[in-house]
């Protein structure tokens, strides 16, 4: 039975799905390193340690890879629970737990999915079914701080969304080793919860 390497010529020869998975994370690397779109692919091939023809086989195009990248960490995200944290039935629940998901995947893997996101290389260009999956977490949290804040459709958009910054910049700063794990957790939970409650009604 063949293992999942086979010998040839001396040389180790991956799968394509290892292969595959190399070049992403050499990606991810880059991506944070560069700090947007496009990436450099002489830097990717030489860190992947693959041939720039080798990576527009599997990705034809920087926008295939871009999401690529971000379907790889929504799979991550939902496979850790984000998306029955958005549904919890109390806003401060939901806005802690998915808080704390978002803050652990920025502090392991880096804000990749933020980059993404809003990089102008990528206006109209993100994959549907990835938009609808954060759209659709989004929308339930609205929905919750709406009913809850007691606040405008557009209000909620944006205190979210603001609020979205606060496990980003903290993974970001322990992703980037100036800040403890620990310590990450402890400022995001605290400030989520104080800007919850800065804007719940009649709040001192």
């Amino acid at each position: 039975m063949r293992s999942e390497t086979a010998q040839r010529g001396g040389r180790a020869r991956l799968s394509p799905e290892v292969r595959r998975g190399q070049i992403l994370d050499a990606a991810e690397v880059q991506l944070i390193a560069h700090g947007g779109l496009p990436l450099p692919l002489e830097d990717l091939a030489r860190a992947a340690q693959v041939s720039k023809a080798l990576i527009y086989a599997y990705f034809p195009n920087q926008h295939d890879l871009a999401n690529a990248l971000l379907a790889r960490r929504f799979a991550a995200l939902l496979a850790a629970g984000l998306e029955d944290g958005a549904a919890l039935a109390d806003l401060f629940d939901a806005a802690q737990a998915c808080a704390g998901l978002y803050f652990e995947e920025v502090a392991q893997a880096g804000p990749v999915a933020h980059i993404v996101l809003r990089d102008p290389f990528m206006a109209g260009r993100i994959d549907p079914a990835l938009a609808a999956i954060r759209d659709r977490i989004a929308r339930r949290l609205a929905r919750q701080a709406r009913s809850s804040l007691l606040l405008a459709s557009k209000e909620a958009v944006a205190g979210l969304s603001l609020m979205t910054t606060i496990p980003e910049e903290a993974g970001r700063l322990v992703h980037a080793g100036d800040l403890s794990l620990e310590r990450g957790r402890e400022l995001t939970a605290r400030l989520i919860g104080s800007s919850l409650r800065a804007l719940t009604p009649d709040a001192v």
